[in-house]
């Protein structure tokens, strides 16, 4: 069942709100569970509102970081250039012609300097948002086959897609730096508090929550990142009423083992096709549940699949 963009939107933004909100309580509750552990190890003891303080404050700078400036972040790491309306004609111009029939700003237009065929979209909302695509898409993809995959980036800004995975992968990724943290301080020193039954049950819950935290919260990502693409799809082919260009275009992506160097684990959800390509392609189609759980994106054929119901 397909939504109207309307009822996606709207849908999305409430998601939005509250992923803002759990993974603020989240990432809160990992500190200050943490901060707990780390005190009775360490041999001293900060006020439980001391803690209350130092997790507000974290959770608080890393949402407002990831809200206003994930954009950049993400264009430093991928090493992308701008685009150029008179060198990249037909990037520049397959997008405009597209934001005018989807009714949104034109983003700002990236390039990555790469022969892997990829995209990605990232930012805040549709007035704040970022495109960008290797030098390898435009040069192996036919204009039908670009206009829909730009069409599905596209999608990705006007539902806010882009404003929730940002938030959720700073989020992710402060939790997994604090759970590292931990056990590397716990692994290479000793505890001063050994002695104390309620230290040692503290420590014992911190080690627990900064084993299991990163493991849970980044399953929470990789699951949003699989249904947004499925949505993504099927929004981008009713802007450019051509299912069989974006079938084309997600055939040829990934079809080409070639791997993107740009890319790393914390870009890896963002970009339309996973840019991490396995070494035996056969035996990566042999995907059973669990391991599934940990994919940035649903299996292709499932995606082509549902692509080919709508042709």
């Amino acid at each position: 069942l397909v939504k109207n963009i309307y009822e996606v939107q709207s849908s999305n933004k409430i998601k939005t709100i509250v992923i803002t909100v759990f993974f603020l309580v989240f990432s809160f509750f990992s500190i200050y569970i943490l901060g707990t552990a780390f005190g009775y190890y360490a041999g001293y003891e900060t006020g439980g509102l001391g803690y209350v303080g130092i997790a507000l404050i974290f959770s608080g700078i890393s949402t407002f970081i990831s809200y206003y400036y994930s954009d950049r972040i993400v264009l430093t790491i991928s090493g992308a250039r701008p685009a150029n309306s008179k060198e990249d004609k037909l990037f520049t111009s397959v997008v405009d012609n597209l934001c005018i029939g989807a009714g949104i700003p034109r983003p700002k237009l990236y390039i990555i300097q790469d022969s892997a065929p990829n995209a990605f979209a990232t930012g805040r909302d549709p007035n704040h948002a970022v495109v960008c695509a290797t030098t390898g898409l435009l040069e192996k993809l036919n204009r039908t086959e670009l206009e829909g995959v730009m069409a599905h980036e596209l999608s990705h800004v006007k539902n806010y897609d882009i404003r929730l995975m940002s938030i959720v992968s700073v989020m992710v990724g402060l939790i997994a730096l604090l759970g590292d943290w931990f056990l590397r301080t716990t692994i290479h020193g000793r505890s001063r508090d050994s002695d104390n039954k309620a230290g040692a049950i503290i420590l014992i819950l911190g080690l627990i929550f900064a084993i299991l935290s990163p493991i849970i919260a980044q399953l929470i990502q990789l699951s949003i990142s699989r249904r947004r693409e499925f949505m993504a799809d099927a929004t981008g082919v009713a802007l450019t009423r051509q299912p069989q260009g974006l079938i084309s275009a997600l055939s040829k992506i990934s079809a080409d083992h070639e791997p993107l160097e740009a890319a790393n684990k914390a870009t890896a959800h963002l970009y339309i096709v996973s840019p991490f390509k396995a070494h035996n392609p056969e035996r990566s189609r042999r995907v059973d549940w669990f391991s599934s759980m940990f994919n940035t994106h649903p299996p292709m054929p499932e995606r082509i699949a549902a692509l080919q119901k709508m042709a």
